[in-house]
């Protein structure tokens, strides 16, 4: 729970006043934020005693009155607060919350709230007048010193999220103008990492930033005005908005605008702060919300090559979706999903006569394999009751809502009621063709998963789901929460002989290890195997290993970490430890340090390695059993593109 320990200083005014030089310090004291308030509201960051993000504005505007002329503070208030959060899932059993705070209480009605974390700072307005007020503009401007490098997810419109990342060697040559979505990660000289990120995005648009003629400012989706179906005819498109970007109520906080920073880059593989700044778990019965894996047909076009049914994407049916199920019963797999296909798009009630849902929900119940089932967004809009009724009569575990493609303030708004109508009949929600989590999986912790990256699917399309895009999610994308990446293919390629594929059976960039650490290393609360279960059962090495690892962890030890290049991670669960590493398309050795195990204690190593030709030959892989102990250091040789697994567990 949290504790307040300290209230250090309350002022109240007998008349309001400027403030300069309010200081706000970590716990650590590595971080320091300085505020003035003048004519405007400026801050500055200080990364162990140097100015990292030099003198920006901040503010945010309204229709019809200027909050922020002249600012004038009413009262100070700080305070500092150790909190230990228990997450219903994640890859920690608990987290440590501790920070310093300082609130701002102005004349006009508003507050600013900045704190200090060890792992980073944030703020956030908080309105305070009893009346509807339109947000024009908020203003968060970021100015970054020494010209850092800049990976940056570029995007020209305010509708997609599973992007290629741009990487820039200095923040200075991207054209004024240009647009990304966040988290935007930023390398400062001496190692130091700055990551643009927000925080609890409730009934508000979603944040991007826009290079400025000083440096970078927050960039919002306009409130809709009127919007049509288009995009395949089942999508939501706004066509017209109006000159602002929200309507808040009085007495509400907007979002968290976060800044993570870290001279380590180990450290953003851990990096917990978005889901901390969230809003606290609003639901009470979470023994329904069961993270885990599923098997899924609709990357491999529904293809089971040398099994004895039709199979491809005109025989989905009944047989076939039990097919899957004992699969999944089989290899320990808690689920299926269900993707398009089973029903009418806009009316869920109309099912393809070809799947019997019931008879296949209830096939699922007795080999102990729940079903997810696949609905566009827009057939929640007005129906949501009714359908997510239906779903969970008929017996599904939970849904996977495709294709938002908005961020704007009405459609963050259709993100949270879902969740909370899911929630009310009991249905996990895998939410997909979304925008970018920002913790709302914290307060609805049966929003399992989020797409918002450039996923496995872009195998069957395109070069971009390569190994280098995947190790710079892990310390990008993944800070705001899970992703729905979908890994788990066998047809593994060299660079030199991979073609995408589709329709058909797709193949992956990396080799088959680089592919397996992803169960490791990505989270994933709701992980859909990707590939064939015929691919699977050619391999029972490999499947025994996706049949253990889970989805969920207790602690987390980054062993190796550099962005954009390689990362090295182990994570317990019970008394057993799974480690995944994986590297670009550069190769090179990984040293496994064995301390994370306890003492005095032998375990056995299911090691997964990369074979001596797996450069090319991106299939190939070794397979051993090796006795360690915490006093073990191993060095493994990691292909290009290469990767490395093992199971550890105790003897």
């Amino acid at each position: 729970m949290k504790h307040i320990l300290a209230i250090l200083l309350c002022l109240s005014h007998l008349f309001s006043v400027n403030v300069s030089g309010i200081e706000v310090v970590s716990p650590d004291s590595h971080l320091k934020v300085k505020i003035d308030i003048k004519d405007a509201i400026t801050y500055q960051v200080f990364f162990k005693g140097k100015e990292i993000i030099a003198t920006s504005d901040i503010g945010f505007q309204l229709q019809g009155e200027d909050l922020m002329k002249n600012p004038r503070v009413k009262n100070t208030i700080r305070s500092s607060a150790d909190e230990t959060i228990q997450p219903l899932y994640g890859k920690f059993k608990s987290l440590q919350e501790k920070y310093n705070e300082v609130r701002l209480d102005f004349q006009k009605g508003y507050s600013l709230i900045f704190r200090a974390y060890n792992e980073g700072v944030a703020y956030r307005f908080a309105a305070g007048l009893d009346k509807e007020m339109i947000v024009s503009n908020e203003i968060f401007n970021v100015n970054i010193l020494n010209d850092p490098a800049v990976i940056y997810p570029e995007t020209d419109n305010y509708t997609a999220w599973e992007l290629m990342y741009v990487d820039y060697a200095s923040q200075s040559s991207i054209r004024d103008g240009k647009k990304a979505i966040t988290p935007v990660l930023f390398s400062m000289p001496g190692n130091v990492k700055v990551v643009i990120a927000e925080s609890d995005v409730r009934d508000y648009p979603g944040m991007y930033l826009k290079k400025g003629e000083k440096g970078f400012y927050a960039d919002f989706a306009q409130y809709p005005d009127s919007t049509a179906l288009g995009s395949w005819g089942f999508v939501s498109v706004v066509q017209r908005t109006r000159d602002y970007i929200a309507k808040i109520k009085g007495r509400r906080d907007l979002p968290w605008r976060v800044m993570i920073v870290t001279d380590n880059d180990k450290d953003l593989l851990t990096n917990e702060l978005i889901y901390k700044l969230a809003t606290p778990q609003s639901l009470t019965d979470v023994s329904w919300i069961k993270p885990g894996k599923a098997a899924w047909e609709w990357w491999h076009d529904a293809l089971l090559p040398g099994v004895d049914i039709p199979s491809g994407m005109d025989n989905r049916n009944t047989v076939l979706y039990k097919y899957y199920i004992d699969f999944a019963a089989e290899n320990n797999l808690e689920y299926l999903m269900i993707d398009a296909g089973w029903s009418d798009i806009f009316d869920l009630s109309k099912v393809n006569p070809k799947v019997d849902i019931r008879e296949i929900i209830d096939y699922g119940k007795k080999k102990n394999v729940g079903v997810f089932l696949w609905c566009v967004a827009m057939a929640l809009t007005d129906k949501a009751d009714e359908y997510l009724k239906m779903v969970h009569d008929w017996g599904a575990v939970g849904i996977k809502v495709d294709f938002f493609d908005r961020d704007d303030q009405l459609a963050m708004e259709w993100y949270e009621t879902i969740a909370r109508k899911a929630a009310e009949y009991k249905l996990m929600v895998n939410f997909h063709g979304c925008s970018k989590p920002t913790g709302m999986q914290r307060m609805y912790p049966n929003i399992v998963n989020y797409e918002a990256v450039r996923g496995g699917e872009c195998s069957k399309w395109d070069l971009t789901a390569n190994p280098k895009h995947h190790v710079t999610i892990p310390f990008t994308r993944m800070l705001g929460g899970a992703l729905d990446y979908t890994p788990g293919a066998l047809r593994n390629c060299s660079p030199q002989l991979f073609r995408p594929v589709d329709p058909g059976l797709p193949s992956a960039q990396g080799t088959r290890c680089h592919e397996l650490s992803m169960f490791v290393l990505y989270d994933q609360y709701f992980a859909m195997l990707c590939d064939s279960p015929s691919e699977y059962r050619k391999d029972p090495v490999i499947l025994k290993f996706l049949s253990k690892v889970p989805v969920v962890f207790d602690n987390t030890k980054v062993l190796d970490a550099k962005v954009g290049e390689y990362a090295l991670v182990a994570k317990q669960k019970g008394k057993d430890w799974y480690v995944g590493g994986m590297t670009d398309w550069t190769a090179r050795s990984f040293t496994v340090d064995f301390s994370f195990l306890p003492k005095n204690g032998k375990y056995m190593a299911e090691i997964y390695r990369d074979g001596d030709d797996a450069s090319l030959w991106a299939t190939h892989y070794i397979y051993e059993e090796k006795e360690v102990d915490a006093s073990s250091i191993q060095t493994f040789a990691v292909s290009a593109g290469g990767g490395l697994v093992m199971r550890i567990y105790k003897k």
